[in-house]
């Protein structure tokens, strides 16, 4: 028996919570809004791994509420462009998954109250 992931498992491991660049690139994360929606795209559940090296390099993984989001290819640039505004990040990455498919269950409580879900 292997420890390998299921055929067919999305492959998003955890953030690297413990970098002290975490916790700003989350808040530049959290500057980002998707236009449809009065939320930012963090507390929305969009962010779903933040990885940071010790050089300063970001990968930030997402997704997007629906495939066909209207601003599916501005979105990643957004982000980019926030979280590379960190003082401290060298460069960053940003990868657009849709697999595990956003759900309404990965907003913070926060966002479900701003919109009326609570």
């Amino acid at each position: 028996m292997t420890d390998a992931p299921l055929e067919g498992a999305p492959l998003i491991a955890p953030s690297s919570t413990d970098n002290p660049l975490h916790e700003p690139i989350v808040e530049a994360c959290r500057s980002v809004f998707d236009p449809e929606i009065p939320v930012n795209i963090y507390d929305l559940g969009l962010i779903y791994t933040i990885e940071i090296d010790d050089q300063g390099s970001v990968k930030v993984i997402m997704t997007l509420t629906a495939p066909g989001c209207p601003v599916a290819g501005e979105m990643p640039g957004w982000v980019q462009d926030a979280v590379a505004s960190v003082p401290g990040v060298r460069d960053v990455d940003v990868d657009m998954v849709f697999d595990p498919p956003w759900g309404m269950d990965m907003m913070t409580d926060e966002a479900r109250l701003e919109l009326g879900f609570m």
